[in-house]
């Protein structure tokens, strides 16, 4: 049987030749994404932390909810 980094070689030898011509576009959009990844993880993480909580250990106001019984109506 076939390992896992056996089958990804053949994958990756399959890509390479069934899809040359895409191989440069796929590239450039892979870069893409991961920039935008990575830009939209540092916005998050440069955000008001006023704005919800950042920390496991900070308190979080709501409503405690039974989901047994029957939900109340107001």
């Amino acid at each position: 049987m076939f390992g896992l980094s056996e089958l990804a070689l053949i994958l990756l030898v399959v890509v390479v030749i069934l899809g040359i011509k895409k191989l440069p576009e796929l590239t450039r959009s892979a870069g893409k994404a991961a920039r935008i990844f990575k830009s939209e993880t540092k916005a998050l993480k440069e955000q008001d932390p006023a704005a919800g909580p950042s920390s496991p250990g900070q308190a979080v106001s709501g409503t405690a909810v039974d989901r047994d019984g029957p939900s109340p109506r107001p």
